[in-house]
């Protein structure tokens, strides 16, 4: 069977491949300690099931409009004028099956052969394989652990061509946990002004955020910044809900025309039962957000604990999301669990994994050679397990 070229070349998901690493091992019978995708492990709060399950009892298991219901729309638009201040007209939303889709869907409709697009590294495993599959070129600006992985206002400019048709911004970040600072923002926002480059800014993480960092939504900066923002959002991290596949933009009316165009021929609309409990994810009491936020800090600073007592190991302390993000290159090259010896990131998580049974996503996949992505997305026995593993894994 003939492929196309862009799929050949599509690489999969670093964080799925290592999930299912993980898995074949159970399924082998061994106890693995996981800790690679970024899923909340709380159930989705009850009343957002009951939604769904008064729904599907009522019939609303139809297609829907294409880019989404429109209270589910109002639902959005009102959660954003309350936590943000900003203000939206109902065709400036689409809602997508999942933030991946969203930002898949922002891509298509801007993007093609010869285009660019900024992406700060570490940047999320796909930003840049569905940048490759419109035909555009992603362009990797490096940030340092000493700059708590943000990109500067002068590397945004610096990296500016008269091919640059978007900058991919994830605040917080998605592996490194970095949370701009407000300062750090506005610079990055005069600079897409002055040189009229629009931003995706992906804010899937905007309620998970610890003591000692505060999130701005990038749009915020003004109404000429909010002309060129495209805002990526969902329910997946703060409300449980990764497999109700609901994520959704918000950004000029022109594009979102567009791309509920697209839409409508790609995957005709969201998961009509999965709106419903969004409505109620959004609509009802945000305690379930605080009461899993408390649980994810507490954990935060456990996986802190834990890793400020591991010799040679650096890090940014992340000040939002749900992961640590760590420099492992001093242990390359040294006995390492039952004696093998390795030369890189995604070496060193293979290693560990089938030693220890404890599995982590390599650097490599997030254009950070030399580090290695924990998941605290899980309970404190696992994380106490895990961290056991790793310090024996490390000093054998």
């Amino acid at each position: 069977m003939h492929l196309s070229a862009t799929v050949q070349k599509l690489a999969p998901s670093a964080t799925i491949a290592a999930a299912n690493k993980a898995k074949e091992l159970k399924r082998q019978g061994v106890k693995v300690l996981e800790f690679t995708l970024g899923e909340p492990d709380f159930v989705t709060p009850k009343h957002i099931c009951e939604a769904a399950k008064q729904a599907m009892d009522a019939g609303h298991t139809h297609y829907t409009a294409a880019g989404g219901m429109p209270e589910l729309k109002q639902a959005i638009r009102d959660a954003y004028e309350r936590d943000t201040g900003l203000s939206y007209e109902p065709t400036q939303v689409v809602v997508s099956n999942g933030a991946k889709h969203s930002i898949h869907n922002v891509l298509t409709a801007m993007c093609g052969p010869g285009d660019e697009v900024i992406i700060p590294a570490p940047y999320w495993v796909s930003y840049s394989a569905l940048v490759e599959l419109t035909g555009a070129t992603p362009v990797i600006v490096d940030t340092t652990e000493e700059s708590g992985f943000c990109l500067s206002a002068e590397q945004f400019e610096a990296a500016i061509t008269d091919r640059t048709r978007l900058m991919m911004l994830n605040n917080p970040c998605n592996p490194t946990g970095a949370a701009y600072t407000i300062e750090g923002l506005e610079a990055l926002a005069r600079v897409a002004v002055n040189r009229s480059i629009p931003v995706l800014s992906d804010e899937i993480y905007d309620k998970l955020i610890y003591e000692g960092s505060e999130f701005k939504s990038f749009a915020t900066f003004g109404d000429d910044v909010a002309a060129l923002t495209i805002i990526v959002n969902g329910c997946s991290k703060a409300y449980a809900m990764t497999g109700w596949r609901i994520g959704w933009t918000l950004a000029p009316p022109d594009l979102s025309k567009a791309m509920e165009k697209l839409q409508s021929q790609e995957t005709s609309n969201p998961c009509s039962v999965s709106q419903f409990a969004a409505i109620a994810a959004l609509n009802e009491s945000q305690d379930c957000v605080a009461e899993m936020l408390t649980h994810f800090a507490k954990r935060r600073e456990y996986v802190l604990g834990r890793l400020a007592e591991i010799p040679n190991i650096s890090l940014a302390t992340p000040g939002g999301a749900f992961y640590a993000f760590f420099n492992v290159s001093s242990y390359f090259g040294k006995p390492l669990g039952s004696g093998k010896t390795v030369d890189n990131s995604s070496d060193f998580c293979t290693a560990l994994l089938e030693d220890a049974h404890v599995a982590l996503v390599t650097g490599d996949a997030f254009g950070a050679p030399g580090y290695v992505r924990l998941s605290f997305a899980t309970d404190l026995d696992t994380l106490k397990a895990g961290f056991d593993g790793l310090q024996k894994f490390l000093n054998p």
